[in-house]
C-alpha cells in the first residue's frame, strides 16, 4: 500500500514547521477543527501537504472556486508526485438549472454545456478513492452535491482476470449496464468495441484503453494500449473497469424504482385533484410518465438525479451520497481559504431548496426531487471527521470552533506585506495609469479592483485606447478561459488585469507588484477588512510590492486592514533581521493548469479557444475576416432563439474588437 509522501525538492522552513507539528498533532489527537492562520505567500499549500503526509491519511480539499481548485490540484501534484491527486470539480461549463416563475408563468428548462474531460476527471476521482488510500482530492464545492450511491457504483465495477473463465456475452451485457456504449468503429471514453473474440474498451476516467483477448469462455490475454497510436503500453494479469457514468444503476433496482415512482406519482396527482389543480396533476402526470418509459427501456432518463432518492432506497427526507462518502472513515478535510469556502457551503442548500419547492407546487417534479439536494452544513460537518480551516483571514466559525489556531506570518523569500498607499478618487484613473506605466517599464504586472463587471469593462476599454495592454476577468467569463488568462498575465502577454472580487482569494501570481483598489471607501461586502487585507496579499509575492487605495475617507475597515498589515510586516522585518535574510521575489515557473489537468479535447477545439486565445498568430485581414463571420453566426443564432450561444458569441467578437484596436494602435 503506498504512503503519501512528499517530494524532497521542497523542505518547511519559517514557521512552517510549527504549524505543521502544530496541526498534525491536534489532528491525530483526534480534535475535530484545528486552523491554519497563514498570510499571503507563506506557504500554506505546502503547509497542507506536509500535515497531510505527516497524518498520512486520505485529505480532500475544499476551495471556493474552479479557478483557484486548479490552482491547488497542480501546486499538490507537485507535491505528491508519486501519489493519486485528483480533481473534483463541476463538469457544467454552463448550468441554467430547471426553474418556474409562477409570477411570469414561465418554465425554464434545464440547459447546460457539459465538459466531458472534467467528467473524466471526476470519475478518476471516485475509482482512486476506491482502489487506493494514498489519495488527495482537491474540490470544488460540488462535493456537497449528490452523487450516485459508492455502494452501487462499486457493485457495478467489471473485474477480468487472464487465465480465468468470463463469458464474452456477459462482459458486453455489463459494460452496457454500466452505461458504456458500443462503437465498433471508433473508441472514446466510456465506449468499446468488439472483434471477434477481442474487446476492446477504453474507460470513462482514462485517456487510454484495454485490449481482452478471448480463447472461448476464457481470457486469453489483456494489454493496455493508446487508442490512438495503437501503441502497446503494457500487458496485464487483471483488470478492473469502473462504471462510465456517476449514476448506475441495476435492472432490479430501476424496476423496484419504476413502481416507487408510480405510486409517488399517483399520490400526488390526487393531491392536486383535491385541490383542484387540474392543471398541475396533468403536468406532473404527462413528464413522469415519460420519464418512467425512458427508465425502463433505457435504465436512465434526462433528469434521473430527480429520483436519486427513490433509486438509491432512501427515506424521504433523507441526504444523498456525495463525494464525502466515496472516501474513508479517516479521511481529513482541509477547507482552503475559509473565510469565503464555509459560507458557500453553508449557503448551497437553500437556494436549491427553494427553486426545487417551486417545481413541487406548481407540478413539474414530484416531491422526492427535493431530496437530490447539496448537503446542508450540519450535514457537511456531521459526515467530515476532522477539518482544518485554511485561510489569511478566517471567519469567526472557523476561531470560535478550533481547537489549535496555528499561526504562519513568516514568508521564506523574507518578503514584507506591501507599502499601503491612499490617494483621493479625484483624477484616479490618470494617477493609476501613470503606475501602470512605470510597471510596464520595469517589465512587471498590475492588478486592479473594482466594484462591479460593467466598471471593469470599461476601464479595460479606456486602458487599451490608452495603448495598455489590459483584459478583465470576471464570473461571467468561463471556467477554463479564466485560468488561461491567468497564465497570459504571467506569461506577460498583457499587463494589467483588471476584474472584482475574483482577483481576491489565492491567486498565486509574483510577477504582480502593484494592486491598484478603486473605491476603497465604499464600504460593503468587496471593500470589508477580510477582502481588503486578502486584496492587498496580491502584492505579497513581490519585492517591489505596492497597494494603492483610492479613497477619500479612512474606513473602519480600512484602519484595520492596515494595522493587520502593519502588524505583520513587523513580524517579517524581525525574522529578516534575525536570520539576515534579503527578500527576493517568489520565483515560481508558469505552469499549464488546464494542459496538466486535460481539461480541454486535444481533437475538439472549444469556440472559445478559436476566438479568445488562437489569435495572436493572425493578421489583421484574418481577424477582421473572423469577426464578420462570428456576427453573422451571432445574428443566426439569435434569429433561432439561441440566446446564450448568441451572448457567447458576442462577446467573442467585443474581445476580437479589442484585439484589432490593440494591432491599430501599435501600427500607429
Amino acid at each position: 500500500m503506498a504512503e503519501l509522501r512528499t517530494t524532497s525538492a521542497y523542505r518547511p522552513t519559517g514557521d512552517q514547521p510549527r504549524a505543521i507539528d502544530t496541526l498534525a498533532e491536534s489532528i491525530l489527537a483526534g480534535e475535530r477543527y484545528q486552523t491554519l492562520v497563514g498570510a499571503t505567500g507563506t506557504g500554506k499549500t505546502a503547509t497542507m501537504a506536509w500535515t497531510i503526509e505527516k497524518t498520512g491519511r486520505p485529505a480532500l480539499v475544499i476551495a471556493h472556486n474552479k479557478t483557484l481548485a486548479a490552482q491547488l490540484c497542480n501546486e499538490f501534484r507537485e507535491f505528491f508526485p508519486h501519489n493519486a491527486v485528483e480533481y473534483f470539480v463541476s463538469y457544467y461549463d454552463y448550468y441554467q438549472p430547471e426553474a418556474y416563475v409562477p409570477q411570469a408563468d414561465l418554465y425554464i428548462e434545464k440547459d447546460s454545456s457539459r465538459n466531458d474531460d472534467i467528467a473524466r476527471l471526476r470519475l478518476a476521482a471516485t475509482s482512486s478513492l476506491f482502489t487506493r488510500r494514498d489519495v488527495v482530492v482537491v474540490a470544488s464545492v460540488s462535493c456537497i452535491y449528490g452523487l450516485g450511491s459508492p455502494e452501487e457504483w462499486r457493485e457495478r465495477m467489471i473485474y477480468v482476470e487472464v487465465d480465468a473463465e468470463h463469458d464474452r456475452d456477459l462482459l458486453l451485457r455489463k459494460l452496457i449496464d454500466s452505461q458504456y456504449v458500443r462503437n465498433d468503429t471508433m473508441l472514446g471514453r466510456g465506449r468499446f468495441r468488439v472483434k471477434g473474440d477481442v474487446v476492446e474498451v477504453q474507460p470513462a476516467n482514462q485517456e487510454t484503453a484495454y485490449r481482452i483477448s478471448f480463447f472461448g469462455d476464457e481470457v486469453e490475454g489483456m494489454t493496455h494500449f493508446d487508442p490512438l497510436t495503437g501503441e502497446v503500453l503494457a500487458k496485464l494479469d487483471n483488470l478492473s473497469i469502473w462504471p462510465a457514468t456517476e449514476y448506475v444503476t441495476s435492472q432490479p433496482t430501476v424496476e423496484r424504482a419504476v413502481d416507487e415512482i408510480r405510486h409517488e406519482l399517483e399520490a400526488q396527482v390526487a393531491h392536486f385533484e383535491e385541490e383542484g389543480k387540474l392543471l398541475e396533476a396533468h403536468r406532473i402526470r404527462q413528464r413522469t410518465e415519460y420519464d418512467l418509459e425512458m427508465l425502463r427501456e433505457l435504465g436512465f432518463c434526462n433528469g434521473i438525479e430527480n429520483y436519486s432518492r427513490i433509486l438509491e432506497g432512501r427515506a424521504a427526507g433523507t441526504h444523498p451520497f456525495t463525494l464525502l462518502d466515496y472516501f474513508p472513515s479517516d479521511f481529513v478535510v482541509f477547507v482552503d481559504e475559509s473565510h469565503q469556502t464555509v459560507p458557500q457551503l453553508g449557503g448551497m442548500y437553500e437556494g436549491d431548496r427553494s427553486r426545487k419547492q417551486t417545481l413541487v407546487d406548481f407540478g413539474f417534479r414530484l416531491p422526492s426531487a427535493l431530496d437530490n439536494r447539496p448537503l446542508r452544513f450540519d450535514e457537511f460537518l456531521r459526515k467530515v471527521p476532522q477539518l482544518v480551516f485554511v485561510s489569511a483571514t478566517p471567519g469567526s466559525f472557523e476561531l470560535r470552533n478550533s481547537a489549535v489556531v496555528a499561526e504562519q506570518l513568516i514568508r521564506p523569500t523574507g518578503i514584507v506585506d506591501p507599502d499601503v498607499a491612499l490617494r483621493a478618487t479625484k483624477n484616479q484613473i490618470d494617477d493609476l495609469l501613470g503606475e501602470i506605466r512605470a510597471r510596464e517599464a520595469a517589465g512587471e504586472r498590475v492588478l486592479v479592483t473594482t466594484l462591479t463587471k460593467k466598471m471593469a469593462e470599461d476601464l479595460t476599454d479606456y486602458l487599451l485606447e490608452s495603448g495598455v495592454k489590459a483584459r478583465y476577468l470576471h464570473s461571467e467569463i468561463d471556467t477554463l478561459e479564466r485560468i488561461q488568462i491567468i497564465r497570459e498575465l504571467r506569461l506577460g502577454e498583457f499587463d494589467v488585469l483588471v476584474g472584482v472580487n475574483l482577483l481576491r482569494e489565492g491567486l498565486d501570481l509574483p510577477e504582480v507588484s502593484l494592486v491598484a483598489i478603486l473605491d476603497a471607501d465604499k464600504e460593503g461586502f468587496l471593500r470589508g477588512r477580510t477582502s481588503l487585507i486578502q486584496t492587498i496579499g496580491r502584492a505579497a509575492r513581490n519585492v517591489h510590492g505596492k497597494v494603492l487605495m483610492y479613497a477619500d475617507k479612512q474606513t473602519e475597515a480600512i484602519k484595520e486592514a492596515l494595522d493587520e498589515t502593519n502588524r505583520r510586516r513587523v513580524v517579517q522585518l524581525a525574522y529578516n533581521e534575525e536570520h539576515g535574510i534579503v527578500p527576493e521575489t517568489i520565483a515560481k515557473g508558469v505552469s499549464d493548469i488546464a494542459e496538466l489537468l486535460q481539461l480541454e479535447s486535444p481533437t475538439v477545439p472549444s469556440r472559445r479557444r478559436r476566438g479568445a486565445t488562437k489569435v495572436e498568430g493572425m493578421s489583421r485581414e484574418e481577424l477582421e475576416k473572423l469577426v464578420v463571420t462570428l456576427e453573422e453566426e451571432m445574428y443566426l443564432a439569435a434569429e433561432e432563439l439561441r440566446f446564450e450561444y448568441a451572448a457567447k458569441l458576442r462577446d467573442e467578437v467585443k474581445d476580437l474588437r479589442r484585439e484589432l484596436q490593440a494591432l491599430e494602435q501599435t501600427a500607429a
